[in-house]
């Protein structure tokens, strides 16, 4: 069998092909294939929980990371993995490591829409403020992609300060984002719970600005509700 092979098995949850192909040589433990992924990277990516913990109790580590400086958390993370993230963190994985981008897992579960790994990461001190090399923090992704429940979540966690109104490398805070994709229940929860419809970004253009009339105007309603009450 090729070293490519026994990856690919990893990734396709062949627990039982890995484990005698190990036996046979126990340095595929660590081998990394051409994207400087090991073992534990594909079986943390495909949700191979059995797999991730056969092979930590091999002294494979927790949180080696691949040619983008991947770890296996982000990638458990990112492909919404739940199980195998819980046991990368049981076993000391870094929550806040970062990819050469600067994601992380709490990044990449907040884009993808994965409330309960959000949770979970959140649970084991998870920088909720953490920026990417584009200033973004995980609000700002989750705003971008239309993710109400992880915007409320990220709001509401109970155990650190969310900054609402950040801005990335261009100015735009959360709220920007989600008005410009018209984005209606993310962009009426950031202001709710709130957010500057009159932040400026790097052009010179508010929210309210990039927003659609309609959603401009339900902003502009629950503000003006708000000074009411």
């Amino acid at each position: 069998m090729s070293e490519q092979s026994i990856h690919d098995m990893a990734y396709r949850g062949k627990t039982e092909n890995v484990k005698h192909l190990l036996s046979e040589n126990d340095e595929l433990k660590t081998a990394e294939d051409r994207n400087g992924r090991m073992l534990i990277h594909w079986a943390a990516l495909g949700g191979h929980n059995d797999l991730v913990q056969y092979l930590l109790s091999l002294g494979v580590p927790v949180d080696p990371t691949d040619d983008m400086g991947t770890t296996p958390l982000i990638l458990a993370a990112s492909a919404g993995r739940g199980k195998v993230v819980k046991t990368l963190l049981t076993e000391g994985a870094n929550v806040d490591a970062q990819t050469q981008m600067g994601h992380s897992a709490l990044q990449y579960a907040a884009s993808k829409n994965w409330p309960s790994i959000c949770t979970e990461l959140i649970e084991n001190d998870a920088n909720v403020n953490i920026t990417d090399n584009d200033g973004m923090t995980p609000l700002h992704r989750a705003a971008l992609n239309g993710n109400a429940a992880v915007i409320r979540l990220l709001i509401e966690n109970g155990k650190y300060v969310i900054v609402i109104d950040s801005k990335d490398n261009s100015d735009n805070t959360p709220l920007h984002l989600a008005c410009e994709q018209d984005h209606y229940p993310e962009a009426h929860l950031l202001v709710q719970n709130g957010a500057d419809i009159h932040s400026m970004n790097e052009d010179q253009r508010t929210p309210l600005d990039l927003a659609c009339l309609g959603l401009q105007r339900e902003l502009e309603n629950i503000k003006a509700n708000e000074v009411m009450f």
